[in-house]
């Protein structure tokens, strides 16, 4: 195995998450089993890849190995029961401020020659100890496959009402794979959906990783969606507006009749119960139509004319109260 995984990756010790994630998928497609099933360098360098982004990949185990270098590579990144092996606790008797006890690593106080020198100490960390592993535990060289980090956009209608969307994940061994995932009903916006072992392929027979997908919503052309309230803006005529009516309105589960209470100025918000997110488990949000009084193009003059009439005799200041 090289001695420096920031060599196996071909990096700097400055590299960012986004490089080494884009170094490692170079490597691994490279000297993936797949391509090439007969040619023990390219396992072996596609081992020494694997263990590079498992290091550099996870923030505790960098920070560590930028400390100690190759030893604590040998130390398996130092994930005995979740702690390094150099933490130390309260003291309950003697080597007890530490997280493991010399005695049972060297097989039980015969020293390095009764348990095999330090190899079986680097053995028993690489294995992690009682506490098991940060990759779960398992023979050397087996590992759980890395996780896939994905997002995609979804119309405003499939996050409402659910459906189901197609991705293309690009795999390591270059073959490109379509995933259909279903939406849930009501989704949010950032949300991620989980696909178990749909990510990386696992090396030596451990578990595939995972597929993470983080979900964002189109915008729709009339609606707006606040948690589980919807929004829309209904254009209305002066006439209606005036005398009252009742109109047609879309929702997500259908048309729905409107009432339009007469002497509705614009802008009024009319509220809706029940027509608005409706989640998979709780009461369903509410629609808020805001009435817009929109004034037709074109009047005639005669039109204008018993406007300007209307206008004359009216006493309403609709302004009266506006201040700064």
């Amino acid at each position: 195995m090289a001695s420096d995984h920031y060599e196996t990756l071909g990096i700097s010790r400055s590299a960012t998450d986004d490089e080494i994630r884009k170094a490692y998928r170079g490597l691994a497609r490279k000297y993936h089993p797949d391509l090439n099933p007969d040619d023990a360098t390219a396992k072996k360098r596609f081992q020494e890849v694997q263990d590079a982004f498992d290091v550099l990949s996870d923030e505790q185990k960098k920070s560590m190995y930028d400390r100690y270098g190759s030893n604590y590579d040998a130390m398996g990144g130092g994930a005995r029961g979740g702690r390094s092996p150099w933490s130390t606790g309260p003291s309950t008797g003697p080597g007890a401020n530490v997280d493991f006890d010399i005695n049972d690593l060297f097989g039980g106080g015969g020293g390095a020659a009764a348990g095999g020198g330090f190899a079986d100490l680097f053995k028993q960390f690489t294995r992690g100890g009682a506490g098991g592993g940060a990759r779960g535990p398992g023979p050397a060289g087996v590992q759980r496959g890395q996780d896939i980090e994905h997002t995609i956009t979804v119309p405003f209608a499939t996050a409402v009402l659910g459906g189901e969307v197609g991705i293309g994940i690009e795999r390591p061994s270059g073959k490109d794979e379509t995933l259909n995932v279903k939406i849930p009903i009501g989704i949010e916006d950032g949300k991620k959906i989980r696909l178990r072992g749909q990510g990386d392929a696992s090396y030596g027979g451990g578990p595939d990783g995972d597929l993470l997908i983080t979900v964002h919503i189109a915008p729709h052309r009339h609606f707006t969606r606040r948690g589980k309230r919807l929004d829309v803006v209904v254009p209305v005529s002066l006439a209606e507006a005036m005398r009252g009516a009742k109109i047609d309105v879309p929702t997500p589960r259908g048309t729905i009749t409107l009432t339009i209470p007469p002497g509705t100025s614009s802008g009024k918000k009319l509220r809706v119960r029940g027509q608005g997110i409706a989640p998979k488990e709780g009461e369903p949000g509410d629609l808020y139509a805001e009435i817009q009084i929109e004034v037709p193009p074109g009047l005639s003059d005669d039109v204008r004319e018993q406007i300007a009439v209307l206008a004359d005799t009216e006493t309403f200041h609709p302004r009266s109260e506006l201040r700064w």
